[in-house]
């Protein structure tokens, strides 16, 4: 039983039983999401009704970048599917142990296609604290082991009624969730905050570098909106035209391989994924840490191989392995508008014609680019150089805090730590 299962000694009034019975004695259900016949791509609308897929289920939170829409027929047709706040919603194939609970804001969004919906009903384990014990390594573990399938992972009804499950008193399981809850809190806090401060930054570079509103203004005889005096002293009020459209004067037209370089990163084996002096990027991004540089400032990684490549920054020193490039700037320019100027060139367009989809160096060193004077690129990344402290710092303090978490979680949930005042003053502070 659970009490076997996460080890240490489990206080003795506890129960053990099993999650399909907490659900059944709350009145709840397991239910898989609608089949595919029911729901087909081209029933996804641009507004309506979320539709949470596997790809929107986080670390016990739903990920609402890229969410499909469905429309309120559809919804309704499919009403057994829709989920209320406390329910978990789980990834049914491929990383079957990753879990989310529902919050209130996402009461009546779909359980979608290629998921899985666990109801606990009322009256017998606080949600939070179920969804959090069902997080608990030896548990996510089980769910793995027990998922069927040759290829890949799948889970079913049986499956997940059967997980081991531990249920302290009413009391207990409350406070033991408000403790992780909190960690969990800070953390959501801290990513929606870097959230908005990474729009702001896109916000302004789409502004400055791609519509050229202060230029415009100026051109118009207005003055450019949030802009001092010597920042909107930078900008040219005329444009230069061109067959392939119009730049503004003293722009240069040039192409990737006239200001930078790519340098390939190196093969690593050692990293961490939690804990580490140096971050360790990827193809897709951060992996892992280790206590060595590669690169010794901050810069730009950009994916190598993969279906998948992405652009990404790092603003202190890193290391890159060798399924990446790290690039090598000319003198003069400005790291930030290079890294937001190659988000806006889709990597994945590029592929070398090899078995494993690739970013050819020569490729991108010929993609075109408008260059703006040193001072302008400056000026942007003089701006934006304390959101990226912020979100850095936050980044910082999201990792502790997860290793925090992780670290109690285990030891809360099998009764090994009890939830002391000491402790809650020390989550909360």
């Amino acid at each position: 039983m659970a009490g076997d299962l996460i080890n240490g000694e489990i206080p003795e009034h506890w129960e053990f039983t099993t999650l399909g019975d907490v659900c059944q004695r709350g009145g709840g259900n397991i239910q898989t999401g609608p089949f595919g016949s029911q729901l087909h791509a081209s029933d996804y609308v641009q507004v309506g009704v979320p539709s949470i897929m596997p790809t929107n289920i986080g670390e016990n939170r739903i990920v609402e970048d890229g969410i499909v829409r469905i429309t309120e027929e559809d919804a309704n047709r499919l009403a057994q599917h829709r989920v209320r706040a406390g329910d978990i919603v789980y990834s049914r194939r491929g990383d079957v142990e990753k879990r989310s609970l529902i919050r209130e804001h996402e009461e009546g969004w779909l359980c979608g296609t290629g998921c899985l919906k666990v109801r606990l009903g009322t009256g017998v384990v606080d949600p939070l604290f179920a969804s959090l014990f069902l997080g608990h390594p030896a548990i996510k573990d089980w769910i793995v082991r027990h998922a069927v399938g040759a290829t890949m992972p799948n889970l079913n009804t049986s499956i997940m009624s059967a997980v081991p499950f531990a249920l302290p008193p009413p009391a207990e399981q409350k406070t033991i969730a408000a403790v992780l809850g909190a960690l969990d809190d800070k953390i959501e806090l801290n990513r929606r905050m870097n959230a908005t401060l990474e729009a702001m930054a896109r916000a302004l570079f789409q502004s400055w570098f791609v519509d050229f509103d202060p230029v415009r203004a100026k051109l118009d005889g207005r003055k450019p909106i949030g802009l001092d005096k010597a920042t909107s002293a930078l900008f040219s009020a005329h444009f230069e035209h061109a067959t392939d459209g119009v730049v503004p004067k003293g722009w240069t037209r040039k192409r990737w391989g006239d200001i930078a370089t790519l340098e390939y990163g190196k093969s690593l084996r050692d990293y961490r994924e939690s804990c580490g002096k140096y971050r360790v990027f990827g193809t897709n991004g951060p992996i892992g840490f280790h206590d060595e540089p590669l690169c010794n400032s901050a810069g730009i990684v950009i994916g190598r191989k993969g279906a998948y490549r992405g652009v990404h920054y790092s603003p202190e020193p890193f290391f890159v392995i060798d399924t990446a490039f790290y690039l090598k700037p000319q003198a003069g320019l400005d790291l930030k508008w290079a890294y937001y100027e190659l988000v806006r060139f889709d990597i994945n367009s590029m592929d070398s014609g090899s078995a494993i989809p690739s970013t050819s160096r020569d490729d991108f060193y010929g993609i075109p680019v408008i260059v703006p004077p040193p001072q302008i690129q400056g000026a942007f990344g003089k701006i934006v150089s304390g959101w990226f402290a912020t979100m850095f710092a936050n980044d910082h303090q999201s990792r502790t805090l997860a290793v925090l978490r992780d670290t109690l979680l285990p030891k809360l949930l099998s009764g090994e730590v009890a939830v002391s005042s000491k402790l809650k003053t020390q989550i909360s502070s």
